[in-house]
């Protein structure tokens, strides 16, 4: 056998040290984008787990050489990214935002799906959540400032994570269409993903909410949606183009060429 080939996908373990004071409310003393933004870590854990599993049924059959790399180097990035999310999160747990709740209810979630759902059904869900992923870590390194009055050793986190969401976006999409390459699979596993994570990220939010003693702050409510969905600066109107071309035909990560926005931030963080 060969020398394993190199992947331009590199697995970095930043071991993030979160100080202990870091606040609930941890993203510009906002109470709503600091509990819908904690909802979204306590789901990455199981997620990148899931992803992951997702790929081990197909990885032995993979022929392409370059393709086996790059599908090592996403497995170690999604690890380290669990592990940093988990990290986060029971800093959270100890700031009064308990997580436990939204990470036991995606593990049964998850569960289910793996038991009851075919291996090419469950890569098509990480082909269609990578998506997703890869959507939201482009849109914060072009436009950083979504995250701005965010701690900044956790915006420093999602920043790293953001980018190794962009470095590895057409990991997943390349073995779906190496090993199973079924359209109907691909885009109905998208359209009910659609609706499962609006869904279910609403579900996560009042989970959190429920949680807290504090009062709802309605200001902090309405300027949320505002940031979800300004007409001019609304993180969701951001991406309504990119999350559209997934349902064309001739549909690849790579289209978009974000080499630049990467090279650029790797050398912003250090990486």
């Amino acid at each position: 056998m060969g020398a394993l080939k190199s992947s331009k996908v590199i697995p970095r373990r930043m071991n993030f040290q979160f100080a202990d004071n870091i606040p609930r409310y941890w993203f510009s003393d906002d109470q709503f984008k600091s509990i819908l933004m904690t909802a979204f870590s306590a789901t990455l854990p199981e997620g990148e787990r899931f992803f992951i599993r997702s790929f081990r049924h197909f990885q032995p059959m993979i022929k392409d050489a370059e393709l086996q790399a790059d599908v090592r180097g996403f497995i170690g990035q999604e690890a380290h990214h669990g592990y940093e999310h988990d990290a986060f999160n029971a800093l959270m747990t100890q700031a009064g935002m308990p997580t436990l709740a939204i990470e036991n209810l995606v593990k049964r979630f998850l569960d289910w799906f793996s038991k009851n759902m075919s291996p090419e059904r469950q890569l098509a869900k990480t082909v269609a959540l990578e998506h997703f992923t890869a959507m939201f870590g482009e849109m914060i390194l072009m436009y950083p400032e979504i995250l701005k009055g965010a701690h900044p050793q956790v915006k420093q986190l999602w920043l790293w994570h953001a980018l190794e969401e962009v470095e590895h976006k057409s990991v997943a999409f390349d073995v779906y269409k190496e090993q199973v390459d079924n359209e109907w699979i691909r885009l109905s596993e998208m359209f009910v993903n659609t609706f499962t994570f609006i869904g279910f990220y609403s579900i996560h939010y009042f989970q959190l909410k429920h949680q807290l003693n504090d009062k709802t702050d309605w200001r902090s409510v309405y300027d949320g949606w505002q940031w979800l969905l300004g007409k001019k600066s609304g993180v969701l109107n951001k991406i309504g183009k990119h999350y559209l071309e997934f349902y064309h035909k001739d549909f690849h990560p790579n289209q978009r060429n974000t080499d630049n926005l990467v090279k650029k931030w790797r050398e912003k963080l250090h990486l």
